[in-house]
């Protein structure tokens, strides 16, 4: 499930930095509020791309989501954006859960198997044993 959070929010990196000459031109914001709004959260989301192997990246990034959409209230085209990344954060994690508990379940079905052959007599692992 990390993998794919840091990946959405490796993308938002791009999109939230693209978003402050958007905000500078179309909504008529200063440069310094723009910058200092959405250059913060490009800054964060990219600092959380590289934490989310920590149980508390993952939930700042969570947090970070929501900073994201309230923001888009500021400036109308990124309200847009906003929902979208919502969506792929959620989707990402309810994927990433799904996957996560596949390989819980197929290391478990392995581990199963390596037990159920038992050791072997040549000490070589998966070697039959001889009857």
């Amino acid at each position: 499930m990390r993998t794919i959070c840091a990946v959405v929010l490796a993308f938002e990196v791009i999109v939230i930095g693209l978003a402050v000459p958007v905000a500078i031109q179309i909504s008529d914001h200063p440069p310094a509020l723009a910058g200092g709004v959405w250059g913060g959260l490009a800054f964060a989301a990219l600092v959380l791309a590289f934490l989310q192997r920590r149980r508390w990246g993952f939930y700042a990034a969570c947090v970070l989501q929501g900073l994201l959409l309230l923001s888009g209230f500021l400036v109308d085209g990124l309200l847009f954006l906003g929902v979208v990344f919502v969506g792929l954060w959620v989707a990402g994690v309810l994927l990433g859960r799904r996957t996560d508990a596949m390989q819980a379940a197929y290391a478990a079905h392995q581990a199963g198997q390596a037990a159920a052959s038992g050791p072997s007599v040549t000490g070589e692992p998966g070697a039959p044993r001889p009857s």
